[in-house]
């Protein structure tokens, strides 16, 4: 039994990952179909991500009324659907109302799992399920690739995930009775007499306004590098566009074979201290960047950076419910997706107008700045609010 569930939380994470990356390999091809201005891929990742930060905030209600099961059905079927939206979508503004509930489905989702894994799996299994999100982040564009070369469009690339989504929402679905008898049994013990923990009631705990902006950071820093490294790489420092592409996405790729790694390391280290390592490998990768010693080490630091940002976000959310307890937890963790998705909205646009207005060449620097606050607020978080074990 405990085999099964872990094959299906393994296939969900998968399934969590599969979608995040694929607006981006497809919008080439929709932005022209559609005869729309380039600039509105601008108007879409925001609506998602609106939808996603309610949704991750509501997690705690939600998954107190029905439980982490059926949530997560719930919301893998409403990002099925919405995919499949997509796959149908003739005009923008049907991209744009399809966005909804892709957005609110990914968040609930996203929360449920992480507080599920984190209350009843070891950092080992946080490790590789995030690991897995990683490979399913990198078969999206894969899928949606296949279809644009073979000449079936974007549309059939929507198609194609959103029937892998339906599956794994189905292989989901009938494995039910097993979070029943494994964990919601539990859950209704523990959750008879609580209630949904509010909005400011999570503020105002000690130690989560230094955990929130952690990772408001993490993510913010991910995705400035997802998003502007190869641009800075090519425009500042002269690398040949289609290598520096090729380089940037290894970044992802490093963060992946990471949290493989990781897992392994969390058997015999704490989460605090495979977090600390990542700090330091991540800030080695950053100097690599920023130093002018050679266009190689650079290229090679974003790869040195991704190894370094692997264990963070999953070794801060395995070890909340240590730190803040059980019964907090969920909502805990989902205000943390919520400041992840706002730090992941936020700052790679605000870094669009420096390099507009200032200069590219500022990338290294903005991305340094948001790891310092990142560590700065995590040791500050330690040192004052220490974790009674781990």
């Amino acid at each position: 039994m405990f085999i099964l569930l872990i094959a299906v939380l393994y296939l969900a994470f998968i399934g969590l990952g599969l979608p995040d990356t694929v607006l981006g390999s497809a919008w080439p091809s929709m932005f022209e179909e559609m005869n729309v201005p380039v600039s509105f891929a601008g108007i879409i990742s925001p609506i998602i991500s609106i939808g996603t930060i309610i949704s991750s905030l509501m997690s705690d209600r939600i998954t107190l009324k029905l439980g982490s099961g059926k949530t997560t059905f719930i919301s893998i079927f409403m990002t099925a659907a919405a995919l499949f939206g997509f796959s149908l979508s003739t005009e923008f503004w049907m991209l744009c109302l399809f966005a909804i509930p892709f957005g609110l489905g990914a968040g609930s989702v996203d929360a449920a799992l992480n507080n599920y894994v984190a209350l009843h799996y070891s950092s080992k299994h946080m490790s590789w399920l995030h690991c897995m999100w990683g490979v399913g982040a990198s078969i999206g564009p894969a899928i949606m690739s296949f279809a644009l070369t073979s000449g079936r469009g974007w549309s059939k690339g929507y198609l194609y995930i959103s029937i892998i989504q339906f599956i794994i929402c189905f292989i989901v679905l009938i494995s039910l009775p097993l979070w029943k008898n494994r964990i919601e049994k539990k859950e209704e013990n523990d959750n008879k007499d609580r209630k949904p923990v509010s909005f400011f009631k999570v503020l105002s705990m000690g130690g989560a306004k230094p955990l929130l902006l952690s990772f408001f950071c993490y993510c913010a820093l991910e995705v400035v590098i997802i998003l502007w490294a190869s641009t800075y790489l090519h425009l500042d420092r002269g690398i040949d566009a289609e290598i520096a592409a090729a380089w940037a996405s290894l970044y992802v790729l490093g963060i992946t074979v990471g949290r493989a790694i990781n897992g392994f390391a969390s058997m015999k280290l704490s989460d605090t201290t495979l977090i600390r390592i990542g700090f330091v490998i991540c800030t080695v990768g950053m100097l690599m960047i920023i130093l002018p010693i050679s266009n190689t080490v650079s290229l090679v630091g974003l790869v040195v950076a991704g190894l370094g940002s692997a264990p963070i976000y999953p070794c801060i959310i395995h070890s909340t419910p240590i730190r803040f307890g059980a019964d907090k937890s969920q909502a805990i963790i989902g205000m943390q997706m919520a400041s992840a998705y706002t730090g992941s909205c936020l700052m790679p646009p605000l870094f669009g107008l420096i390099a507009n207005h200032i200069s590219i060449s500022l990338f290294p620097f903005y991305a340094g700045a948001i790891l310092i606050t990142m560590i700065i607020s995590y040791e500050y978080l330690c040192h004052k609010f220490p974790l009674k074990t781990n």
